[in-house]
C-alpha cells in the first residue's frame, strides 16, 4: 500500500496447467485483508498458500536453517501440507486441541473446573500427536533423498534431516500433570520438537557458515520442487529474491540447471550479474518504470 494511501491491492494472474488462475489481495485501512481466487473468496492466506504451491526464498528465510525450533517446526509443517495433502490439516488439527487443554489446565488450576474437563483434551492431544509426528516423519523421510542430492550438486557435504521426536503417551501427560497445572501449559509434545538441519555430523543452526545456511534453504526448495513434479503435481512457482548474490559462478550455473529442470521461476537482483546465467526473459525495474533488459 502507497505511503498516505487508504487502500491498495495486488493481483496476479497465470495459469495452472490449462486452467486459468487470477488471485488478488486487497488491503484498506478501515477493514481487514480480503483474499480471492479466481473472484472467490478465501478464508486466510494459509488457504491461499494451500491452492497456488509458491515456494519462497528471501534472505530472512535464513531462518528456517538459524532460528529456533518453531522456525522450523512451522517450515516443514508447510512442506508437509504440500506433499501430503491428504494429511495438511494435522499440525491445525493439533495445536487447536493443544490450545483447549492448555486452557482447561488453567481453568483447573484456578478452581473453575474439576480434571473430568480436561480429559477429553488429554486423550485428543495424544491421538493427534501420534498422527502428526508420523506424518512429520513421512514427509522428512520424503524429502531427504532428493535433499542430500540437491545439496551435494551445490557443494555442501553430507547434509541430511533429522527428527527423533516421539509423540507423548497419556502415561506420560499424566505424570508432568503438576507442573502443567503451574505452568499452564502442556510441557511436551510435537509443539516443541526440532527438525534438525545437518551436514556430516555438524547441526547447520550452531556450526554452519551463513554461505551453508543459505545453501541449505535453497536445497531444501529445489527437494520439494522435485517432490511435487514427482507425485504428478504441476509445478511449484519459485521466487527467488537475491538468492544467487552469494553463490559463486559455479554454484550459479547449477542452481541455473535446476531452476530450468521444472515449472516456472522469477529471480530478482540487484545486479544482471547476480542472475542465473541465461534467464529466458530479464526485467529492468527502476521507479515507475519496468523495461526488457
Amino acid at each position: 500500500m502507497r505511503r498516505g494511501a487508504e487502500q491498495g491491492s495486488a493481483v496476479v494472474t497465470g495459469r495452472r496447467g490449462d486452467v486459468p488462475l487470477e488471485a488478488a489481495v486487497e488491503l484498506s485501512t478501515r477493514s481487514a485483508k480480503r483474499l480471492r481466487l479466481n473472484g472467490a473468496a478465501l478464508s486466510s492466506a494459509e488457504e491461499l498458500r494451500a491452492r497456488i504451491h509458491a515456494l519462497v526464498f528471501t534472505p530472512d528465510r535464513l531462518a528456517v536453517v538459524k532460528a529456533g525450533p518453531a522456525a522450523r517446526r512451522a517450515y516443514f509443517d508447510r512442506v508437509l501440507a504440500r506433499i501430503l495433502p491428504a494429511r495438511a490439516d494435522l499440525p491445525g488439527a493439533y495445536a487447536a486441541a493443544l490450545g483447549q487443554r492448555n486452557a482447561a489446565l488453567r481453568r483447573l488450576a484456578a478452581g473453575l473446573s474439576d480434571g473430568a474437563a480436561l480429559e477429553p483434551w488429554t486423550d485428543r492431544v495424544v491421538h493427534l500427536a501420534v498422527e502428526l509426528v508420523e506424518a512429520r516423519r513421512r514427509a522428512i523421510e520424503l524429502l531427504s533423498p532428493a535433499f542430500a542430492e540437491r545439496t551435494a550438486e551445490l557443494g555442501l557435504p553430507a547434509a541430511g534431516l533429522a527428527y527423533d521426536a516421539d509423540p507423548p503417551t497419556r502415561d506420560v501427560l499424566d505424570a508432568r500433570l503438576p507442573r502443567d497445572l503451574e505452568r499452564g501449559t502442556t510441557g511436551v509434545g510435537p509443539h516443541l520438537d526440532d527438525i534438525r538441519i545437518l551436514s556430516g555430523d555438524r547441526d547447520l543452526r550452531s556450526f554452519g557458515s551463513q554461505g551453508e545456511q543459505r545453501l541449505a534453504v535453497l536445497s531444501l526448495l529445489l527437494a520439494e520442487a522435485a517432490i511435487l513434479l514427482d507425485r504428478g503435481q504441476v509445478p511449484p512457482l519459485l521466487l527467488l529474491d537475491d538468492a544467487l548474490s552469494e553463490l559463486d559462478a559455479g554454484r550459479r550455473r547449477v542452481l541455473s540447471d535446476r531452476l530450468g529442470a521444472g515449472g516456472q521461476t522469477l529471480v530478482t537482483a540487484t545486479g544482471a550479474e547476480a542472475l542465473p546465467l541465461a534467464p529466458a526473459q530479464l526485467l529492468v525495474v527502476s521507479p515507475g518504470q519496468v523495461r526488457p533488459g
